[in-house]
């Protein structure tokens, strides 16, 4: 695996790590809102020139990519995309969704990772540890708390929340009141690298360039531009721009 850089800022958490062959050496983080743009490089620099690593050193690079905010989102993959294409690294993407819910390692567990999207919907999945993977029993989507309620209802499961579930979380009790709610609700980059395995690890620069966040819903650009075009079906919007 060699040396790896990892990070995450799919929200408004930011958090960076490295490793070398699979072991956590650092691990930088912050929780200021609108700041991803002026924290991200300096924490990286920070962190390999603390290891001793040049650029060069490098052997892969871990980003998470969505869903989340789409500002977080574009900064954090064109930053990846960038050190894979200009240092040749293999570049995996991780689900942002899967990250908060490693937060969680009991395997007798359904664990659900929540973002708040706002105006009452919410970006969630449910996820479980099986032979060492953190598996998806639900899918990563936008929905809201009724698709959601109804959704793990049919799961019959324990129950554990994590991520921004702070908004919902009086609903969720009375739904699942024998539920659990995760004290550690941040996404950290030293989860990243574990998570890799059950990812497609790209190497090839024509997939690099091809690799997009995964917002899970249209951009109100988006958006504007499908309902000005009814006949493009299910089109790619922004290559398409």
């Amino acid at each position: 695996m060699g040396k790896t850089l990892a990070f995450d800022t799919s929200n408004q958490a930011l958090s960076v790590a490295i490793f070398e062959d699979g072991a956590l050496l650092a691990q930088r983080e912050a929780n200021v809102a609108r700041n991803h743009s002026g924290q991200l490089l300096p924490f990286i620099d920070e962190l390999t020139k603390a290891a001793g690593w040049q650029p060069a050193d490098l052997d892969r690079v871990v980003v998470s990519q969505g869903p989340g905010s789409y500002t977080g989102l574009r900064i954090g993959v064109t930053t990846a995309k960038t050190l894979a294409f200009t240092l040749n690294l293999e570049l995996a993407g991780i689900s942002s969704l899967a990250l908060l819910a490693a937060n969680v390692t009991d395997p007798k567990k359904v664990i659900v990772p929540i973002m708040d999207a706002r105006n009452q919907n919410l970006y969630a999945g449910a996820y479980q540890w099986q032979n060492g993977e953190l598996v998806p029993i639900i899918t990563d989507e936008h929905s809201n708390l009724d698709v959601l309620t109804e959704q793990l209802a049919q799961l019959h499961e324990n129950l554990t929340f994590t991520g921004e579930y702070a908004n919902f979380q009086d609903e969720l009790e009375f739904d699942f009141p024998t539920a659990e709610f995760a004290e550690d609700v941040l996404p950290h980059a030293s989860h990243l690298p574990e998570l890799v395995q059950a990812a497609d690890v790209l190497t090839d620069m024509d997939d690099i360039h091809r690799f997009v966040p995964k917002y899970h819903r249209l951009s109100q650009a988006e958006a504007d531009w499908a309902r000005a075009h009814p006949d493009a079906g299910d089109a790619d919007y922004v290559e398409k721009l």
